[in-house]
């Protein structure tokens, strides 16, 4: 078939990069029965460089709203259950140090906290989960090579090796990374800093090597040998291994010694792939122009320690995809869309900052040579090495406060005293109260209330559409497509109007 054929010559929304984030905007989209064409040059996604490996208990949590949550959790290569540790040692065959539990949310399993746990899974997988979610509105081989805005759209030039295209947008959605064409296009430019530090990531099979290991399951091991810091990471329960390498320049690298002096002996290694980095602390000075946003790594990047990157990128998605279906599905005003960087880009400057708090003590920091001695030497210097890394570390594998606990409170479309991601609850035995929340608003609590007809007067009025959950007793709270609340308590009078960006008399 003509690739050029495949081409559509408009759509609602333009998605530039079919990455983890592009592709959960298209969901989000989809979710409210809104078109859109993702443009991503990979034919396939590659497994060679896993990337993020930790989906977080609030993605999870959106993953589950759109049917995919137990979709990706069956097809994860490491269960759930499997393990919720690191274990910090000398090396990956070497002596424990200690070990730090309940790590990014994996201890969630029907808690009252959240409707999902976290998961440990590589993000080629969640790419290839939405890309299925996705279908037909994915078209690789091709990539954004420029756009230009007008007053009723945007133009957007796509290429394919000596093919050229225009596609005719209403609203384009830049997720196309740190070299993003969208932010040049918008004029806005990263700021912030870059760590000097190098690291070394590789991808390894090692036959054998878990058999030998005396740690037993845990997400990360760190190694704090000062003579080769870093940390390893199963990928599946075969022989696949992530390792980063810290203080290695690439120039410098020997990826089998590199693995080697991770594990503690010559084990057999087999290279799959190396990716030298450095953390960079960036975010975008600006998310928007009129019809052009940005998400994910073309709006912020932040260190890895934490695992909040692309996790951050999926609430971008969320936010933004919500508002542009409300737009152009017609029961909001164009000016809703001007809340979508009010509301993230606070949330990407505290995420960014926490993370750089995290990498502030890493492996090399936390290694002492003692370690390295014999067992009397070991034993001595080790109590006082575990209390630094129970107290350095402990906010990096526990952060719920910042994965479960932003808040849009203060955001123009919220009304006082709310903006919080609803409290989560169990129903019934797996049946969370998120299960039963409309795709656009919910109005949950006692629909006795005197102020719930009123709300539900508006939503007609203003053709909104809006989920009752009846919850007998309970105070109403209206909530937001993204589960965050709009309302609660008091005069619930324009209460939806301002969740809508419209003014009190706005149709």
């Amino acid at each position: 078939m003509d690739l050029v054929r495949q081409v559509p010559d408009s759509v609602p929304v333009l998605i530039a990069g079919g990455g983890p984030v592009g592709l959960a905007t298209a969901v989000e989209l989809a979710h409210h029965g809104v078109r859109c064409l993702v443009v991503e040059p990979r034919e396939t996604v590659s497994w060679l460089r896993p990337r993020a490996k930790t989906t977080s208990a609030r993605s999870m949590e959106l993953l589950r709203r759109w049917g995919l949550a137990e979709t990706l959790r069956s097809r994860a290569p490491l269960a759930v259950s499997w393990s919720d540790e690191a274990v910090f040692t000398t090396g990956l065959l070497g002596r424990e140090i200690t070990r730090i539990g309940g790590c990014f949310g994996l201890d969630l399993v029907g808690s009252d906290l959240a409707a999902e746990p976290g998961q440990q899974v590589p993000q080629p997988l969640v790419e290839e989960v939405l890309r299925e979610a996705v279908g037909d509105a994915l078209l690789t081989g091709w990539q954004v090579a420029g756009l230009q805005e007008d007053a009723d759209g945007v133009t957007v030039r796509i290429t394919s090796g000596d093919q050229e295209r225009e596609v005719r947008a209403q609203y384009v959605v830049g997720c196309d990374g740190p070299r993003s064409v969208t932010r040049a296009a918008i004029g806005s430019r990263y700021e912030g800093r870059q760590d000097a530090r190098p690291n070394f990531n590789i991808v390894f099979r090692a036959p054998g090597l878990a058999e030998r290991m005396r740690h037993g399951p845990a997400v990360h091991y760190w190694v704090l040998n000062p003579a080769q810091p870093g940390m390893l990471g199963r990928l599946d329960l075969k022989d696949t291994w992530w390792c980063i390498a810290q203080g290695v320049r690439a120039e410098d690298a020997d990826p089998v010694q590199l693995v080697r002096n991770l594990a503690g002996d010559d084990i057999e290694v087999e290279i799959l792939a190396t990716d030298p980095w450095t953390a960079r602390m960036l975010l975008a000075d600006r998310y928007a122009s009129d019809r052009v946003f940005l998400a994910g790594d073309a709006a912020h990047q932040n260190p890895p320690y934490g695992g909040h990157g692309f996790n951050t990128g999926i609430g971008d998605a969320v936010n933004i995809g919500w508002k542009l279906a409300a737009v152009l599905l017609g029961w909001a005003p164009p000016g809703l869309l001007a809340t979508y960087e009010s509301e993230r880009r606070p949330i990407a400057a505290d995420t960014i900052e926490a993370a750089a708090r995290n990498m502030a003590t890493l492996a090399p920091e936390l290694a002492d040579p003692a370690l390295m001695g014999d067992d009397a030497e070991f034993e001595k210097v080790r109590p006082a090495v575990a209390e630094a890394v129970l107290r350095t570390k402990d906010s990096e594998f526990h952060s719920l406060d910042l994965v479960l606990g932003y808040t849009y409170a203060g955001s123009a479309i919220v009304s006082s005293g709310a903006g919080e991601r609803l409290p989560h609850r169990w129903l019934a035995p797996g049946e969370s109260l998120y299960d039963r929340l409309g795709p656009a608003f919910s109005l949950v609590g006692d629909q006795r209330s005197p102020g719930a007809a009123v709300l539900v007067a508006e939503a007609e009025e203003l053709g909104v559409p809006l989920r009752i959950v009846d919850l007998p007793g309970e105070p109403l709270t209206l909530v937001r497509p993204d589960q965050h609340v709009a309302w609660r308590g008091g005069d619930p009078s324009g209460a939806l109007r301002t969740a809508l960006g419209r003014r009190p008399r706005d149709r």
